[in-house]
């Protein structure tokens, strides 16, 4: 039996509103829910339901795309910001507004991000365990207790140190990392290649906070079997035919039905 899921939750998986635009449509009485007009915004579905948008009718999303884009430093994973902060959304072509990203990298990290145009796949890959690989610049050294936490894993009561200032987790369990590669470490900065599978929040600058190295550098290069190569900051990519069977492959292994749907579709398509 399929879970009802709010009006404006199934507009935005299955079309190129945004929740907010759905909310606008609903409100304007622009939306139908087998044959009546709802204005309701608390108007659960399921995708048995006939909903038509604008005269036309909604159909479930059965083919996705994702995209690769290096963010930059300085631009927010978010829609908007009420700082009037850049997003990745000003620089990322308006064909792209509806994509949804998968997890995020914070306002002064870099690297790899991917985005979709389907929730169920975002989800999929963010509450995945794919392998992420990351370069991390730290002030100070590496220092012994710190390769220890690495290898072994973390638990801290206060994790804090790191995080966002506006931010409500306090504690955090940091398991074993992956893998770890020390590529400089001296009294001023230190650099290391560390593999995480987790994406937790600010987990890399919480977890070296807590030995006082302030993580002043943050780029992920890979995700999953998906890399950066050369892709400049602030551009584009559609996967390529091999990343999107590995995809498909990992999708289908995790079981999620939704997943299983997953297809590639070619820019054309967009």
């Amino acid at each position: 039996m399929m879970t009802p899921i709010r009006l404006n939750k199934m507009i935005s998986h299955n079309t190129r509103y945004s929740r907010r635009e759905a909310d606008k449509l609903i409100q304007e009485g622009q939306v139908s829910v087998g044959g009546e007009v709802v204005t309701d915004l608390s108007t659960k579905v399921t995708y048995d339901d006939k909903i038509r948008i604008k005269g036309r009718s909604l159909y479930r999303k059965t083919k996705y795309s994702v995209i690769v884009y290096h963010k930059q430093k300085g631009e927010l994973v978010s829609k908007k910001d009420d700082r009037g902060r850049k997003t990745i959304y000003d620089t990322l072509p308006s064909k792209f507004s509806h994509f949804m990203s998968v997890g995020r990298l914070d306002f002064t990290s870099e690297g790899l991000l991917l985005l979709s145009d389907a929730a169920d796949i975002v989800s999929a890959l963010m509450h995945g365990d794919l392998e992420r690989v990351y370069y991390v610049k730290i002030k100070g050294p590496v220092s012994e207790h710190m390769q220890t936490a690495m290898r072994e894993g973390l638990y801290l009561e206060d994790a804090s140190k790191g995080g966002h200032e506006m931010s409500h987790v306090r504690s955090m369990e940091f398991a074993p990392f992956v893998d770890y590669r020390i590529i400089k470490s001296r009294p001023s900065y230190s650099t290391i290649k560390v593999t995480i599978n987790e994406g937790k929040n600010r987990e890399l600058r919480r977890f070296f906070g807590y030995f006082d190295a302030e993580v002043v550098g943050l780029k992920r290069v890979s995700y999953g079997k998906i890399d950066l190569d050369m892709l400049k900051p602030g551009k584009h990519r559609f996967l390529t035919n091999t990343e999107y069977d590995a995809l498909r492959d990992y999708l289908a292994s995790s079981k999620n039905e939704e997943a299983k749907k997953f297809d590639k579709q070619s820019s054309s398509e967009i």
